[in-house]
């Protein structure tokens, strides 16, 4: 699909183009690589969608057309419905590189969607997905701190193999997802079959090299056809209302202290009576003149403040734990009477209960992949998040993007200990109920999953265990000059990380 601008990177086959199509968007491109095309749109809202707005509403979502694929859907309406898996994931893979890049305090609501117009069952469309949603934001006139760039890395007999073909990922040791810019990484997302760790490093500095030709193309496309950014007023905090909170906080060094209870309830409680106590300082000195948005504003960023400062130079966290400890940890199995398998996992205040179900090889879930890929199941994991893991109410019954993700990231850290189908022809379902939560949950999964599949009986080829950590930096003139990286990160240090 040719447009009025184009730019081609030979080396890796894509093809990028943008000025003639959907030209209302504040940027739209379509993105190729063999015959698999796809359009990717940037929009943003005029204003914020109500005046005490303190948060930024970016959506990303990519969506398959069976037409792409020369093909009817299913179902008796023949029509596309709610998004696949695969849709949900590739549209959080595309959210979480693009986020932090938009310049702070830019609150307008921005939707990037992405189409995949066709399909050649060969070339898969997720990378090309971000690398689109990238070039759509540079051309627009929409303030962006781009360009990204995504690529996937196998590994084939010991070489490294970009952008795999679905092909070559069947026999590849290494599937790695990687987002970075010019000179840093932003993201990466992937498993492997037990690679060590040398190679997994080798892996990035790979990829690091392999994503400059997509950047410097996106470069060379912006120079050709892009739009002067506009000027969106930004909502920022305001000095008074910071230097008042500050003030309170430090009174007996309250703020400190709240924020460093080992209890997450406890710690809950204790912050919000010092946000109260802030709030009825700035009604009382500065009367109406700032609104609830404003205090939240400034609090959030002193909380921030105060909590990495203590990270970074004595290396004190909330719990009272060292940079590289873990929590208290405790599994039980066989935890209920009827299931295949069973494992009540708990981490410090995370804890997930897992159940395990075996089935013949016609409980696997049929697949319907238009871009192609297995077309089969038979290992599977749920992962909810019920609302009161966390003590509170909220939405329950549909699964939520979240889940999806977060299961799916414990299914792939799984995947590759388990017996082959010759060895064990039975297909599996993993189900983590997440009953209390306090940071890494996903991993929690990981851990239970592992615990319950023994408890079935599945021979797996190793137990498998998961953790999240965090990285803490300090900046001088855009270098980091100090970090400490944290083990096993609890809610508030995910936050604030």
């Amino acid at each position: 699909m040719k447009q009025k601008h184009s730019v081609t990177i030979e080396e890796l086959g894509i093809t990028i183009n943008t000025g003639s199509i959907a030209r209302l968007a504040n940027g739209a491109v379509t993105i190729s690589k063999g015959e698999t095309t796809l359009f990717v749109s940037a929009t943003a809202a005029e204003d914020l969608r109500s005046p005490d707005q303190d948060f930024f509403p970016l959506t990303v979502d990519y969506r398959e057309k069976f037409a792409a694929a020369g093909r009817f859907p299913g179902g008796y309406f023949r029509r596309e419905g709610k998004p696949s898996d695969k849709e949900v994931l590739t549209s959080r893979l595309c959210d979480r590189p693009l986020r932090p890049l938009f310049p702070e305090g830019f609150l307008n609501e921005v939707q990037v969607i992405g189409l995949l117009l066709s399909a050649d069952q060969i070339n898969d469309a997720d990378v090309l997905m971000v690398n689109g949603a990238s070039a759509a934001l540079l051309c627009s006139d929409i303030p962006w701190n781009g360009p990204i760039a995504c690529i996937r890395l196998g590994r084939l007999a010991g070489q490294f193999v970009v952008n795999p073909t679905h092909e070559q990922q069947y026999e590849s040791d290494l599937d790695l997802i990687y987002v970075g810019n010019e000179s840093d990484m932003m993201m990466i997302e992937g498993s492997a079959d037990q690679l060590p760790e040398v190679d997994f490093i080798a892996a990035l500095e790979y990829a690091q090299k392999a994503i400059q030709p997509i950047i410097a193309a996106q470069r060379k496309l912006a120079a050709m056809y892009s739009k002067t950014k506009r000027v969106f007023p930004l909502v920022v905090c305001e000095p008074k209302a910071l230097a008042i909170c500050e003030r309170v906080a430090a009174e007996g060094d309250q703020l400190k202290k709240a924020i460093f209870l080992a209890s997450k309830k406890e710690r809950g409680d204790a912050v919000k009576a010092v946000v109260e106590k802030s709030k009825a300082a700035c009604k009382a000195e500065l009367g109406d003149v700032f609104d609830s948005r404003q205090i939240k504003m400034a609090f959030e960023k002193l909380q921030e403040k105060v909590y990495r400062n203590a990270i970074i130079q004595s290396g004190e966290r909330a719990d009272g734990r060292k940079p590289l400890d873990l929590r208290a940890i405790s599994c039980e199995v066989d935890v209920l009477p009827r299931v295949h398998g069973s494992s009540l996992f708990q981490r410090g205040e995370t804890q997930g209960l897992v159940l395990a179900t075996l089935g013949t090889s016609k409980d696997a879930q049929e697949v319907d992949a238009i871009t192609g890929g297995p077309s089969k199941r038979s290992f599977l994991l749920h992962y909810n998040f019920p609302p009161f893991s966390v003590g509170e109410t909220g939405r329950f019954g549909m699964t939520s993007r979240r889940e999806t993700g977060h299961g799916n990231l414990a299914e792939r850290s799984l995947l590759c200990v388990l017996p082959s189908e010759q060895d064990f022809p039975y297909s599996i379902r993993l189900v983590s109920e997440i009953m209390e939560s306090n940071g890494s949950t996903s991993m929690a999964s990981v851990c239970g999953g592992t615990l319950a599949l023994l408890d079935a009986g599945v021979p797996i080829k190793a137990p498998v265990a998961g953790i999240s950590c965090g990285l803490v930096t300090e900046d001088a003139a855009g270098k980091i000059v100090k970090h400490r990286v944290l083990t096993d990160i609890i809610g508030a240090e995910d936050h604030y990380g």
